[in-house]
Order: structure tokens, then sequence, then C-alpha cells
């Protein structure tokens, strides 16, 4: 009785989080534990999202600058495609053909890089920087090797690997001409993800969106000096492209690399960059599934356009208008997710458990934001964006048919991807990830899409909400799988 007036005393003149705090200090004052008097489910039952500014500077200085940098990369991508489309379309379509050998690589190297952050964010959060470098080196080591394969196959079997993605001669013939400079870059972007990926676990960000720039400045002056000619240069068209991204990739490098040498601070006292045999074990059991994630999404990504290769030429222009558009606001989705991953794995790494929990609500309160945001933005902007094409009204009500459908998947996206692929993968679960990925993708929406197309003949709108169903009901599992906390794995040694 004694003890109990002591709290409300002292909760007469305190909030919450100072009731909170009365609490334990009675709890210590009589020898019992916060756990013994049940304080700890007390604790977390009230501080349901945290307040903690550390918290939101971390993840929202993550967040923004990843945004910003992936806008910088689709737009390189972008102004590509209009130099490129304006020197010939068989330009284009062969870039773009071997640019799908490039998005394959890059979801190795994706889930490669990722697999590091996820063991070095909780080093990081542990402050123990010392395994950080020697674990980028089983990462470098991993994607050097991953990029020197691709490059042998498409160097010894070019015109096999072009026919993968294309039949017509004179498109394989651009892309050969491509293909052959742009395999160089390979191994220098293994590097580059690899040490991006480095800094992003220990919360560097900005160097990765100053170097984009640089790097998306050098490719544009470099296409438009070699793809049409200018300033005395050869017109060289497809391979003039592949030119200035070989330019471009070398110039990033060598600055990141400047950067790293005598600029850097926070991984100068972390040791030398060598191979860990201990480490490499940790880092492949994390790694190996996060990369077959990355492998069998580009695969189905793959499949997904031969689906609506199939539907007609109104189908699949409405499909490039709408996601495209979508793809822009998707930026978001995949930023937070990156961002949370590392967030969480400090907080892992710290060894506070009802901190992460509280992160986790907190999280998934925002994502459920963005998704919101993204799904109004689809609806709002969708008339003023059908306006700037020139196409029928068939096409044009197709296309906003299809963005209406992709607006609710977005919303579904916004929160399972980074949900899964930010707070269970951040916290070290990369396993449930994988197996929830492979059964919905290649288990359901694969299986559902190809039959709604070719058995049953649904109409193209039915078959875009099959191939993008997973965004929603993969929501299920995820919240789950998130708010039961048994993704809390500790990785460090």
């Amino acid at each position: 009785m004694v003890r109990r007036k002591k709290w409300e005393i002292i909760a007469g003149i305190a909030d919450t989080e100072g009731y909170i705090a009365a609490m334990v200090w009675c709890g210590a004052r009589n020898g019992r534990s916060l756990q013994g008097h049940g304080m700890r489910r007390e604790h977390e039952r009230l501080a349901m999202f945290t307040k903690d500014p550390t918290f939101h500077k971390s993840f929202w200085n993550l967040f923004l600058f990843l945004v910003l940098q992936n806008v910088i990369l689709l737009g390189v991508n972008l102004l590509d495609n209009i130099m490129l489309g304006a020197y010939s379309e068989n330009a284009l379509a062969g870039a773009a053909a071997v640019n799908q050998i490039q998005f394959l690589l890059n979801q190795v190297f994706g889930g490669l890089g990722n697999g590091m952050v996820v063991i070095a964010s909780q080093y990081w959060g542990k402050k123990d920087i010392r395994p950080i470098k020697p674990l980028a080196g089983c990462a470098l080591v991993s994607c050097l090797v991953a990029g020197a394969a691709v490059f042998v196959l498409v160097g010894l079997f070019p015109a096999g690997a072009l026919r993968l993605f294309t039949d017509d001669a004179a498109i394989a013939a651009e892309g050969m001409r491509y293909l052959a400079v742009v395999k160089y870059t390979y191994g220098i972007l293994a590097v580059t993800m690899t040490l991006y990926a480095m800094l992003r676990s220990v919360e560097i960000v900005r160097v990765a969106v100053a170097l984009s720039a640089v790097a998306v400045a050098v490719n544009v002056f470099g296409n438009y000096l070699l793809i049409y000619g200018h300033m005395g240069f050869p017109a060289m068209g497809a391979a003039g492209a592949a030119w200035a991204t070989l330019a471009s990739r070398a110039v990033e490098l060598v600055c990141l690399v400047c950067y790293l040498a005598f600029g850097e601070k926070r991984l100068s006292r972390g040791g030398t960059p060598v191979f860990s045999v201990s480490l490499w074990g940790d880092y492949w059991r994390v790694s190996l599934p996060l990369v077959i994630i990355g492998f069998m999404w580009g695969m189905s990504t793959g499949l997904q356009t031969v689906i609506l290769g199939h539907m007609s030429a109104g189908a699949i222009a409405a499909n490039s208008i709408a996601v495209n558009f979508v793809m822009v606001l998707k930026v978001l989705a995949t930023s937070a997710a990156v961002a949370a991953s590392v967030v969480v794995g400090k907080a892992v790494g710290e060894g506070d458990i009802p901190k992460v929990k509280e992160y986790s609500r907190t999280l998934q309160l925002i994502f459920l934001c963005i998704g919101a945001f993204i799904f109004a933005n689809v609806f709002i902007w969708r008339g003023a964006l059908l306006s700037f094409y020139h196409i029928s009204e068939t096409t044009k009500d197709m296309a906003g048919q299809f963005l209406g459908v992709l607006a609710v998947t977005s919303f579904g996206m916004a929160y399972q991807m980074p949900a899964l692929g930010g707070i269970v993968q951040g916290g070290g679960d990369t396993k449930f990830v994988m197996y929830n990925d492979l059964i919905s993708v290649w288990g359901i929406v694969l299986p559902l899409s190809f039959a709604a197309a070719f058995r049953f003949g649904w109409p193209p709108v039915a078959v875009l909400a099959c191939l993008h169903s997973d965004q929603v009901f993969k929501c299920i599992p995820a919240v789950i799988k998130v708010n039961r906390y048994r993704w809390i794995k500790t990785l460090t040694r």
C-alpha cells in the first residue's frame, strides 16, 4: 500500500512517461525488477509509438536522401530512353534488351549488399564497427564473382543472351554493339553498390546522392557527345550510350573511393577491409535468401512482361503509361524499406527489445501514411497525366482503369514491402521474406495470371489485377509476422 501511494503521489506531478519512470524508481527502491512487477508490459502498452528523436532523425534522414537518390536514377534512365529513342528506335530497343540483363544482375547485387547491411547495422547499433569492413569484403567478393560470371557469359554468348529478349535481327545488332561496351560496367557496379551498402549500414547516405548526381551529369553529357556525334565526336548510337554509361560509372567509383580514403570518418577506426572466414558463414546465412529473392523477382518481372506482351497494342501502351507513373511513386515505398531495415537493425544491435517493438509500430504507421499518399496522388493526377498522351480514347480509358487498379495495389505495397523487406528483414529474419515471396509470386500470382491471360481470356484490367494482387494479400502475413515479433534475431558475435 505504501508503495502504491508513492506511485500515485509522483504520478500526480508527472506525465505518463514520468509515471513509468516513477514506477521503475519505486520498484528499484524495493529491490524488485521491472519485469517482476509486470511493468515491462505496461511500458510497452503506454509507449505504443516512439517519441525518440534519434529514431525520427535517423529514419527521415535515410528515407529522404534515398528517395532523392532513386529519383535521380529514374531520371537518368528516362533521359537515356529519350536520347536513344530520338536517335533510333532500334537503338533504344537494343539497349533496353541488354538492360534486362543489367536489371537481373542489379537484383543479385542488391541482395548481396542488403545481406551485409542487415548484419552490419546490428554491429553499428552495438557500437562495434570492427566487423563492418570485413563484412563489406565478403559482400565485395560475392558481387565481383557474380559480375565476373555474367561478364564471361555475355562475352562468350552475346547473341544467345540477346535472343532471350528479342528475335529481331536489327534490334539484336544494336544490342550487340551496346553490350560489347556496357559489360565492362558490371565489375565497376559490383564495387560501387557494395561500398554504398557499407556506408548505408552506418547511416551515411548523402554522399550517394551527390555522387549519383555527378554520374548523371557525366552520363547525359556523354550521351550528347557520343550518341549524336557533337563537338567533333562520331555518332555512335547505342555504342555511344554504352561508352557514356561506362564513363559515368568509372567517374562515380573514383569519386567514391576518394571519399572513403579522405572524407569518411565513421569507419576510419574499423580496421582494414580484409576477408573474414568466420564472418563469411554469418554473411551468407543472411544474404542467400535475399539473393534468391532478388533473382526470382527479376525473373518474375520478365515473365510479367511476357504475359502483358501478348495483349493488344492498346493494352501494352496503357500498361506502360500506368506502370511508369506509379514507378515514380513506388520510390517512396522502396526507400522506406531500406531506411527501416537500417534503423531496426541498429536497434536490435543495441539490445533494447522494447524500443525495437516501439520502432516497428511507429514504422507501420508511417508506411500506412505513405500508402495513403501514393493512393491519393494516383487518383488525383491520373486525369492530368493521361491528358499529355496523344492516344486513342479506348487506350486512354484502359490506362485510367489500370491506374485505378495500381492505386489500390500500391497502397498495399507501401505497407507490406517495407514491413517485410524493412522491419522483418532488418530484424534478422530473411528466410521468412524469401518463403513468403516464393509462395506468393511463384505459387499464386504467376500461375493465376497465366491462366487469366491464356486460358480464361480475361480482359486486360483483370489480368493486371492478378499480376499485382500479391501487393494486397501479402499484407495479411505481413501484419501477423511483424506484430508477433519473432523476427527479432541477434546476428552479431
